[in-house]
């Protein structure tokens, strides 16, 4: 088996069937995979739609929520590929765009992830390559303190780099990354599971780093991300109280720097 496609589900079944409509179109000539989609104990019905997708998808039911990265390894010990494709529910992948990763980096043993350009819907470019954050980024990202970091925070998204250019990069949005199953192995297993929700992609990146593996940004490969930024949607001084999003993302942020001993690489 070549390629496993892990597909989380929790209560976005349309985006989730969507997702893999796109997936029946791609072209996976000589490629072997399969499809796996994991429901995070949602229960939001996607276990008698989705047998219209049946026997082309395997379906597996998740006792619990274990976040986006725990429900990604409940998927990947259920797979079998060589190389595991990480994808989004709410993402859309162009025919072309897994055949172009996969023909990257299956003949490249220093790469340890491959990432796609992500467009959002209405096609302008999503900013999915990002450098590795300070302590205060999120501060930045989620306040009005923003506003006097701006070139930081462009810089923080590399938004003066062009996006038409492979390139090696500190992380990438995890929505949707390829890698090799040997080095999810080297680089520690999978997501580290002190990550229920945010950094779980910063973090893993990091981790492939350490081990001498790069990361890199290919933008041949197209893939349309409907991202909601789920945790933003409320003013910042009320998010706390009123998005629980929010406050695993703060939990998140000071997981990530207390395991990195608060060093930004």
């Amino acid at each position: 088996m070549d390629i496993s496609v892990i597909i989380v589900n929790y209560k976005s079944k349309k985006k989730t069937f969507s997702c893999l409509e796109s997936l029946q179109h791609a072209d996976w000539e000589g490629i072997s995979h399969e499809i796996i989609v994991v429901d995070n104990h949602s229960y939001d019905g996607i276990a008698e739609d989705i047998q219209k997708f049946l026997p082309s998808v395997i379906f597996v039911q998740n006792s619990v929520n274990s976040g986006m990265g725990g429900g990604n390894n409940f998927g990947i010990r259920h797979s079998q590929g060589e190389y595991i494709l990480i994808l989004n529910p709410d993402t859309k992948v162009a025919r072309n765009a897994i055949r172009i990763l996969f023909s990257f980096i299956k003949n490249r043993p220093e790469v340890g992830i491959v990432g796609p350009k992500l467009l959002n819907p209405d096609g302008t470019l999503q900013y999915s390559c990002v450098r590795f954050p300070a302590l205060y980024t999120p501060i930045f990202r989620r306040t009005f303190f923003g506003r006097f970091a701006k070139t930081y925070l462009d810089d923080y998204l590399m938004k003066l780099v062009s996006h038409d250019e492979v390139m090696d990069v500190d992380w990438m949005l995890g929505s949707c990354l390829l890698v090799r199953r040997s080095d999810f192995k080297k680089a520690g297993g999978g997501f580290d599971k002190r990550f229920f929700m945010y950094f779980e992609d910063t973090d893993l990146c990091r981790r492939f780093h350490r081990v001498g593996l790069r990361v890199v940004y290919n933008p041949a490969a197209v893939v349309i991300h409907d991202h909601a930024r789920s945790s933003a949607k409320s003013r910042w001084y009320l998010a706390i109280f009123t998005n629980k999003l929010t406050r695993e993302h703060i939990k998140s942020w000071l997981n990530y720097f207390w395991k990195w001993r608060w060093r930004r690489a």
